[in-house]
């Protein structure tokens, strides 16, 4: 039995503002991992400045972004009894957390925070991820969270 698409409460023209808005915390996080394995690597200063960066991009854009779903999650009643839309917003924050706390620890240590916490922050935050992005294309894919299936013509 197909399901009726459920729309956004957060969309420009009938394209959800939440998925546009995740592609920069996303390549920042996963980036993340790339640049403290490369400081570890090389000790090369540039790659802990590059992290300190991933993870303050990641934080703030991250936040943004899920307070823009954080609307769609209680403003909407067909999605907010979507067991995986709790599962993924409690996932997101749990990451964004992490990469808060990382980037915390970065900012005051920007060459030591590396190893091993933030690193090891780094790559439970790309797992936490990856997760998020799992659930997000069960809304979409599954749910039809934010899906339009009338054509404008």
């Amino acid at each position: 039995m197909a399901r009726s698409p459920i729309p956004s409460r957060t969309a420009i023209a009938g394209h959800p503002i939440h998925p546009m808005l995740i592609h920069f915390p996303v390549a920042a996080l996963i980036g993340l991992v790339a640049t403290d394995v490369a400081f570890i690597t090389t000790a090369d200063a540039f790659w802990a400045r590059a992290s300190l960066w991933l993870a303050g991009v990641g934080a703030v854009c991250g936040w943004g972004a899920g307070l823009i779903g954080l609307i769609d999650l209680v403003s909407v009643a067909q999605i907010r009894r979507l067991v995986t839309a709790w599962s993924h917003a409690l996932a997101a924050v749990m990451a964004l957390s992490l990469v808060t706390l990382n980037w915390l620890l970065r900012v005051s240590d920007m060459l030591g925070a590396v190893s091993p916490w933030g690193v090891s922050l780094s790559v439970l935050t790309a797992a936490l991820i990856a997760l998020v992005g799992i659930l997000g294309g069960q809304l979409v894919y599954e749910h039809g969270v934010g899906v339009e299936t009338e054509s404008g013509s």
